[in-house]
């Protein structure tokens, strides 16, 4: 009698906590549960953000509030909105870290957002601990897009350090310059060796 309420007892325990992804343990019958990490991921010129609209749109039109964030450092096309190569805007907190996104946005307003979208995210060093907060912690839907390499094809940032902490890794590709084949990289066509670079099709090119 005592073992098989001791089991039932452990089973009960197990089903109300769960480990997060940053590590520590939260309690799934708390007032707060746990959010979602999708991460969308490719070359340049390869429709991340694309996606990443249109899968913010899709939140809002469906009652959901949203907020959109990209790096500072992205000034390409816009100060205040995410642009796509192709010119469909959306307006945004360009911000130089992840961390100041509720200090700009106020408590109270981040208390309400159902879902982040971050573009560019591989310009963001706290991108890891900003998403296993606003996900674990914090119930947010967070929908990143990014490169996840740089043009040696080694990782670019943090992004592919949220793979294994994601709900849903959606790789794109986009037509090779040279070949017309699908394209998996991304390739600089001048001699700066920075791994940071923003530019367009102008120093860019996707390639297989």
């Amino acid at each position: 009698m005592s073992s098989s309420y001791s089991i039932k007892s452990q089973i009960t325990i197990c089903s109300s906590i769960a480990k997060t992804r940053g590590g520590s343990v939260i309690d799934l019958m708390g007032p707060t549960p746990s959010g979602e990490i999708h991460v969308i991921v490719g070359p340049m010129f390869a429709g991340k953000t694309t996606a990443l609209l249109r899968r913010v749109k899709s939140e809002a039109a469906n009652g959901r509030k949203v907020a959109l964030i990209k790096s500072s450092k992205d000034n390409r096309y816009a100060v205040d909105s995410v642009v796509t190569h192709d010119g469909i805007k959306y307006p945004c907190w360009a911000l130089p870290n992840l961390q100041a996104f509720t200090q700009r946005l106020g408590s109270d307003a981040y208390n309400k957002l159902d879902v982040i979208g971050i573009d560019e995210a591989q310009f963001f060093d706290d991108l890891y601990d900003f998403c296993c907060k606003a996900a674990d912690n914090d119930g947010k839907t967070i929908v990143i897009a990014g490169l996840d390499g740089d043009y040696l094809r080694r990782s670019f940032g943090s992004v592919l350090d949220i793979i294994p902490i994601a709900d849903t890794v959606t790789k794109l590709t986009a037509r090779c310059e040279q070949c017309g084949r699908k394209a998996f990289f991304t390739l600089r066509k001048t001699a700066e060796t920075q791994t940071e670079l923003i530019a367009g099709a102008d120093v860019y090119m996707p390639v297989s």
